[in-house]
């Protein structure tokens, strides 16, 4: 949909045909007696319209869409889309409510495009925080996802549109934080990955002097944060694991060497945090991730990071190694085997006394 859609393509009139766009035509009429003032929302509560919404364009999108007939009101073009995913697509924020509001009334307010996509879905991946809004209040469904099992929120966090995800959080009932896509993702997960990459194109970017005059990436970095920070105030569990090989977002991070994230989730309250770290993902903990991170610039820092907080490395994985056998060779390998051996030995003292007494 949001592919689908030029940008210079104006669609604010009373008749879509006029925009190059065939729209078939049907006998029925809708029924005189728009409301101008407010429409019926779920459980039939009436619907007031945002204060700083135009509403004499509201009105002037009310009163072209009362011609149209039923069948233009629900057409759709050969991606699937209604005219209202077309409106919030464009950011049209008037029209977009003045179709909801019609298609509310059908029971079509959850027409899906090829994509899978309701408007909301859309208006999500547009950043529309305001058409997110109407849309709710209208009754759009919270839960619903598309064709790749991405929810609203699911979409928000690998965006990165924290004024998306406020709205989307603000709701008192129907928003899994963890609701799983097909890949067995949370949101949680999602955000994280979406920072990952981020950051990964930034430290590529860094080396050359154009970036420091451009901050897109870091600018998309910060609001993807903010997502991560919005979804874990929300209740968001940092222990859930991603269905296909059981890693947390801290395994995520520390796979990718994305030292700022694992600072940030191991500043977190957790009940248990030495649990947290020592977690399993087909048998490797966070620090057999961070051993194996060779040539990372991270590596030594993530190490000493998890070490503090209470990884073990005596923790060995399925193929029985301990995270000091998947360091790399050479000096800075050694360097770090010794640290390891170090601690090691350090919690054999430490448990034999505990023995003891």
């Amino acid at each position: 949909t949001e592919c689908s859609v030029t940008s210079g393509m104006s669609i604010a009139s009373d008749d879509l045909s006029a925009q190059g766009m065939s729209v078939p035509s049907s006998s029925y009429v809708w029924p005189p007696g728009t409301r101008l003032q407010e429409s019926v929302g779920p459980c039939g509560l009436s619907v007031r319209p945002q204060m700083n919404m135009d509403m004499a364009l509201l009105d002037k999108a009310r009163l072209s869409l009362q011609t149209m007939d039923y069948t233009r009101t629900t057409w759709k073009d050969d991606d699937g889309d209604t005219i209202l995913h077309i409106y919030t697509a464009k950011g049209e924020r008037e029209y977009a409510f003045a179709a909801a509001e019609k298609l509310q009334e059908l029971g079509k307010l959850d027409t899906k495009e090829h994509r899978g996509k309701t408007a909301l879905l859309v208006a999500v991946t547009a950043n529309q925080p305001e058409i997110v809004q109407d849309l709710l209040t209208l009754g759009a469904d919270i839960s619903i996802c598309d064709i790749k099992g991405q929810t609203a929120l699911h979409l928000a966090a690998t965006y990165g549109f924290p004024q998306v995800m406020k709205v989307i959080l603000s709701m008192e009932h129907g928003v899994d934080l963890e609701a799983r896509n097909f890949e067995g993702l949370t949101p949680l997960h999602c955000a994280v990955i979406s920072h990952n990459a981020t950051m990964k194109a930034l430290a590529s970017s860094s080396s050359s002097p154009a970036w420091l005059h451009d901050g897109n990436l870091q600018s998309q970095a910060e609001n993807k944060l903010s997502c991560l920070h919005l979804l874990l105030e929300a209740g968001a569990s940092l222990l859930s694991q991603e269905i296909k090989s059981n890693k947390t977002v801290l395994h995520l991070a520390v796979k990718e060497g994305n030292i700022e994230l694992v600072h940030f989730f191991l500043r977190e309250q957790i009940p248990d945090m030495q649990a947290f770290i020592n977690m399993k993902a087909h048998g490797h903990t966070a620090l057999h991730m961070a051993a194996g991170l060779h040539g990372s610039p991270y590596q030594e820092e993530l190490i000493r990071l998890l070490l503090n907080k209470g990884a073990d490395p005596s923790i060995r994985n399925l193929e029985n190694d301990q995270p000091v056998h998947l360091l790399q060779n050479g000096e800075q390998g050694e360097k770090l085997k010794l640290i390891l051996k170090k601690r090691n030995a350090s919690r054999r003292r430490i448990t034999s006394l505990q023995d003891q007494e």
